[in-house]
């Protein structure tokens, strides 16, 4: 399902950033099963913290070192004990797992989406 369309505007407002996932570790005060996410977002936005629920798909080592898009504009939001900074973007599969969202190279951190 398809929604209703946006503008270009709209779509600028959203700022899609990359950056390296420094650490993971697991967030057992989340409701759900989720990690806790550190990401360098390159030098002006520093790094930010995140809950993502990927626990099904990747393991807090297979997460450290890896490029993710993530958004950066949305006001932090309070998850339990932590105030996530950002959100961590991913695809559900065929099984319902969440696939990050990532760029097929190097790039570096903090480039903005286009």
């Amino acid at each position: 399902m398809v929604t209703e369309p946006i503008s270009w505007e709209d779509f600028t407002r959203v700022e899609l950033r990359v950056g390296r996932v420094l650490s993971a570790r697991e967030f057992p005060e989340a409701r759900k099963p989720a990690y806790v996410l550190e990401v360098d977002l390159g030098p002006e936005l520093g790094v930010r913290k995140s809950s993502a629920q990927i626990t099904e798909r990747y393991t807090p080592d297979e997460l450290v070192g890896r490029l993710v898009v993530a958004v950066v504009n949305f006001p932090p939001k309070q998850i339990g004990p932590l105030m996530s900074e950002c959100l961590v973007t991913g695809f559900h599969d065929v099984q319902g797992q969440v696939l990050l969202c990532t760029p097929d190279g190097e790039v570096p951190l903090g480039s903005r989406l286009l």
